[in-house]
């Protein structure tokens, strides 16, 4: 919903000309000849994949909610997890923010999809960045999808230990003496 809202301001007027363009917000263009982003950014833009939410209060379910105060990028990825195998089986965002943002959350919330969570943590903002081409401006966006995937982690982690009775910090230290 989030992004159908982002897209509905699509078009933008251009100052002197009287015309119309359809730009995105932030200049993403749907048009191939006026584009200034890389196809991939516009096709997660126009086309963002898991769109959604799911129950924050769900034990299986991680919440990640980041932002970017400096320019206004919002994003909330959630994961949920097979507990048994610690895989990552669903994935879901939504991002209030720029083409860039939407296409950056999209992204992560397909690459995380079946991953085991140790794996998911190695998606690393420099990979999502190269593969979208985003401009040197736009690597915020990048920074703020791995920073949703390592937060929705770590509260999913947070849930687990609280269900399991253990504080996060005691598992950690028994898992290092070898007696977890």
């Amino acid at each position: 919903m989030l992004s159908s809202v982002v897209r509905s301001v699509g078009r933008v007027v251009r100052g002197g000309t009287g015309g119309v363009s359809n730009a995105g917000p932030c200049g993403v263009y749907s048009s191939s000849i006026q584009r200034g982003y890389h196809e991939r950014v516009v096709d997660h833009y126009n086309n963002p994949r898991n769109v959604g939410a799911f129950d924050k209060n769900d034990e299986d379910v991680g919440t990640g909610l980041v932002g970017a105060p400096a320019c206004g990028d919002v994003m909330k990825l959630q994961i949920k997890v097979d507990e048994k195998t610690g895989q990552v089986t669903d994935a879901c965002f939504k991002t209030f923010g720029c083409g860039s943002a939407i296409a950056s959350s999209s992204l992560a919330s397909e690459w995380i999809k079946g991953k085991k969570m140790e794996d998911a943590m190695t998606i690393k903002n420099s990979d999502i960045a190269k593969y979208l081409s985003l401009p040197p401006v736009k690597l915020h966006c990048s920074m703020l999808a791995e920073d949703a995937v390592k937060a929705a982690i770590k509260d999913y982690e947070a849930k687990r230990a609280k269900r399991n009775g253990k504080p996060k910090v005691q598992q950690n230290e028994e898992e290092v003496a070898g007696t977890a």
